[in-house]
This record gives C-alpha cells, structure tokens and sequence, in this order.
C-alpha cells in the first residue's frame, strides 16, 4: 500500500522520531562523501503553482544525491494550466514518475492529488500546511540534542500554514507551544482541534509577545504576509508591528533562547537584521536540514 505525506497528523512520533535518525544518517553519509544511491533510477515529478527556492532546491539536490533524478513542472507548463482536473494529473503521473511533489494553494488540491495517484504524494507547501518545513525544524531542534518535551516553544506572527503544522508536530512529539498574534490571525480552528486531540503538547494562545516569550527556549517567527495575502500588505504591517523579532523582545526570552524562521524574511519586518544575523540564530541551519529530513522523507516514502 502506498504512503502519502499530506500532513504530520499523518504520521506517528515512532515514525517523525525514525525521520530524524535517518536524516541523521543520510547527512553523515553526505558529509563523509559517501555515496549513497538508493533511488537509482527513481524519479520525482514535482508540481509548483507556487514559486519556491528551498522547496525546489532541497528536493531537486535530494534526489540527485540519492541516486534519482527531478523534474521541476510549474502548473503553466502542463495542462492544469488549460484546465485539466488535478485528478487526471495524478494519473498521468503515476505512470511516468515515482513519486509526486506538489506544492500549491488549496490543501484539498493535495488530497485531489493524492486519491487519484497510485504513487506517493508529497506536500511541498499549502495554504493550509507545510510539513516538510515543521519536520525540518523540530529535527533541527532534536539534532541539538535539545529535550523537546522540555522546551518553551514560542511562535511570534502569523498563524499561518507553518505555524499550523508546528503545533501539529508539537502534538505529536509532546512540546508546549505558545502562540502569540494578534486577534483575527489564530491558527487554523480544525487544525487546532486536531493538534488538542493528539493532545502529547499543550497549546497555549497569548496576545502580548513581550509575555509570551518570557523564559522562552525556542522563539520562531514567519513573515507576515503569505503568499495570497499581498493586498493585505500595508494593513498587516500596521497590525503586526509588536510582533516584530528584534532585540528587545529577544531580551524577554531566556539568555540562550534560539531563534527560528522558516524563510524568506522580510528583514525589518517580522525580524531585523540584528537577530536574524545574531549569535542566536539557528535560521540558516533550519534551511540546510530541508535537505537532510526530505532525503530521509524520500527513502521512506520510494526505496
């Protein structure tokens, strides 16, 4: 039977912990220049509506260095463009590829995708969730050695489709999470839902930043306009400047707190210049574990 990857509810911490150890194998193999090809002659056809520069390099690069190859389809260069179903796609799909990487607007295009393909369907990015990325920065997290059901996990921002697949991971790997935004931009309410039925971690919503990271270990920020947003630009620059991650609310957090964003940042917004370059900063060690934790998806998902 096929597995997917459409959300982190869909996997066990048994299997987002074996993720980890993978990733951990396959970034050592890297390291000692190893090869390691177990997707030889394997490919994977990923679909982008959305434009990308981590989502495409790391699963491009990740299969090269397993021993497959990628083929980068924008929605313009196939038939979806001219209104072919994403159900007919799928099926096109599966009997050229491997496996699906698909990153778009609506969650349920994904699910669409999914039902209809005979192979495994990855989700590169919705409006809704982003796995890949809430995988990579809990490994991130675990490869530190960090005890994840100790820390004070605090997101600043948006409660947008990173922030929702952060508290899924959170349920699931038993890490208390507090969510700080302002009113009318909570997480998702069903993934909310969700995430209190997995019930390992606690979510916890508080409006002031400056209380929110207090004694915080961890305090992880996103820009503040998505993608899809832009026309609400201005009015959220407005409404989010006291959740800007600069040095003063920094100061707030415990003194060895590491600071996460899940990137591109919009430097000057939703974090300066001075945090996100600063000692505390884990953000680009975040971006280079796309690469190890999707390898680690990838093995899983097609060997």
């Amino acid at each position: 039977m096929k597995k997917d990857l459409l959300s982190i509810a869909d996997l066990s911490k048994d299997e987002i912990l074996h993720l980890f150890e993978l990733s951990d194998y396959l970034r050592n193999l890297l390291k000692r220049r190893r090869p390691y090809h177990p997707l030889g002659g394997k490919t994977l056809g990923m679909l982008f509506r959305k434009p990308s520069t981590r989502t495409r390099l790391s699963f491009e690069v990740g299969m090269h260095q397993l021993g497959g190859c990628a083929i980068f389809l924008s929605s313009q260069d196939l038939q979806l463009g001219r209104g072919e179903t994403i159900e007919d796609t799928g099926k096109i799909f599966s009997r050229y590829v491997d496996a699906i990487m698909i990153r778009t607007f609506d969650q349920e295009e994904v699910v669409k995708m999914a039902q209809s393909s005979s192979i495994p369907v990855i989700n590169g990015l919705t409006d809704l969730l982003h796995p890949c990325q809430a995988l990579s920065d809990y490994y991130t997290l675990w490869k530190r050695k960090i005890d994840l059901q100790t820390i004070k996990f605090v997101y600043v921002g948006d409660g947008n489709n990173v922030c929702n697949s952060l508290l899924l991971g959170a349920a699931q790997l038993g890490i208390d999470v507090v969510v700080s935004n302002p009113k009318g931009y909570d997480p998702n309410s069903k993934i909310m839902e969700i995430a209190k039925k997995i019930g390992n971690g606690k979510i916890v919503i508080q409006r002031d930043p400056l209380k929110a990271v207090q004694e915080a270990d961890i305090v992880y920020t996103d820009v503040w306009t998505s993608m899809g947003k832009e026309p609400e630009k201005k009015m959220r620059q407005r409404i989010f400047q006291p959740y800007q991650v600069n040095e003063n609310l920094l100061r707030r957090a415990k003194k060895d707190a590491l600071v996460m964003h899940c990137l591109p940042a919009h430097r000057g917004e939703e974090i300066t210049s001075e945090v996100m370059d600063g000692s505390q900063s884990i953000v680009f060690e975040q971006a280079e574990n796309r690469l190890h934790l999707q390898k680690a998806i990838l093995v899983e998902l097609l060997s």
